[in-house]
């Protein structure tokens, strides 16, 4: 399997999704190889648990190393995350690879509906639920009749979780369910527009720990006090215990939202990049988040709003669980064993 996410020095989101699907896959089919193309300028380049090639900027950029690399590895599937040329696509096509794109955004989705790729497209998955994503178009219903390919998946959520035989994130640090607040900024680095992101929510971090116990998960605060955890980065598995046992989320508008929707708990999103404003709206039209605006003082009044007001709180809460979030990581794997009985 050949992994061609979008990376770059902004956002962790595409790498950090065909990550979790790549480590389930490797479980699930050890003997399977595995390789990644990224940008060596990727905050993660270098601690990358995978076979990976390096190029000097994200992959899209790149179709004639990325096309040598596809006839080198002869790769049984390939799968794009936001990333991807025609060229990259006609070029494992020819190789005879079966190819899946994900799309998270708006104009990667368009992409994926042209004639020309889905026409190379064997699966076209949607890294989003239905209610944030959207329903299928009428031309994009259209399109689908007259090719019959390629098949489209909601991934809902990627969410990787501890095993059962696992001690739990949450009691390896002594913390109580509902016992404290969870802050996790995501994005991995500042993306433009958004520099000091991870500034604002550490701020609120620091405010909110003078009277409850806060975890921060992200860029770690100098001199924290009693009351405030903080972790640089936690794998998924840890990062989605906490979720699941916080009495209150704070986290971005990405992929990170999602989790925290899936594991049922009240959220308070705020918007670190240009597409998540309206994937906010969405989810707060739905009554599982609640909007903040990218400021200290702004996380701080909905957070203090929402811990005065336990009816509204866990009508957040109530509304998230009762969406029953597929798990995307089982969609995909299950997908993936699907193209490769027909390789």
């Amino acid at each position: 399997m050949l992994f061609v996410p979008v990376s770059g020095a902004f956002g962790t989101g595409e790498y950090a999704r065909s990550a979790a699907i790549a480590h389930a896959a490797r479980r699930r089919w050890p003997r399977a190889e595995i390789h990644f193309i990224l940008s060596r300028q990727a905050p993660y380049a270098a601690t990358v648990p995978f076979a990976s090639t390096l190029l000097d900027s994200s992959p899209t950029f790149h179709s004639a190393a990325v096309t040598r690399l596809i006839k080198m590895f002869k790769p049984t599937i390939v799968i794009f995350d936001n990333a991807g040329r025609t060229a990259q696509l006609r070029a494992a096509h020819r190789q005879g690879a079966r190819i899946v794109f994900i799309s998270s955004r708006y104009r990667q989705r368009r992409k994926a509906f042209r004639w020309r790729w889905m026409r190379m497209l064997d699966e076209h998955w949607i890294a989003y639920p239905e209610f944030i994503a959207g329903h299928f178009t009428w031309l994009e219903r259209f399109k689908l009749k007259r090719l019959g390919r390629p098949t489209v998946r909601y991934l809902d959520v990627i969410l990787s979780r501890t095993a059962p035989d696992e001690d739990s994130m949450v009691a390896r640090v002594g913390l109580k369910q509902d016992g404290y607040l969870l802050i996790v900024p995501g994005g991995g680095t500042g993306h433009p527009g958004a520099n000091d992101a991870a500034e604002q929510f550490l701020g609120a971090a620091n405010s909110l720990a003078e009277t409850e116990t806060v975890v921060f998960v992200g860029p770690k605060a100098v001199n924290p006090s009693s009351r405030l955890r903080c972790f640089s980065s936690l794998p998924q598995a840890d990062l989605a215990d906490l979720m699941s046992q916080a009495r209150l989320i704070v986290t971005n508008g990405g992929s990170t939202l999602l989790q925290a929707i899936a594991c049922g708990r009240a959220c308070v999103a705020v918007p670190i990049a240009d597409d998540q404003p309206k994937r906010i709206q969405r989810c707060a039209a739905a009554g599982v988040a609640v909007a903040a605006e990218l400021t200290s003082a702004g996380i701080l009044r909905a957070v203090s709003k929402l811990l005065h007001d336990e009816t509204a709180r866990a009508a957040l809460a109530q509304r998230a669980a009762s969406l029953k979030l597929a798990n995307g990581v089982e969609i995909a794997l299950n997908a993936l064993s699907h193209l490769a009985e027909m390789a």
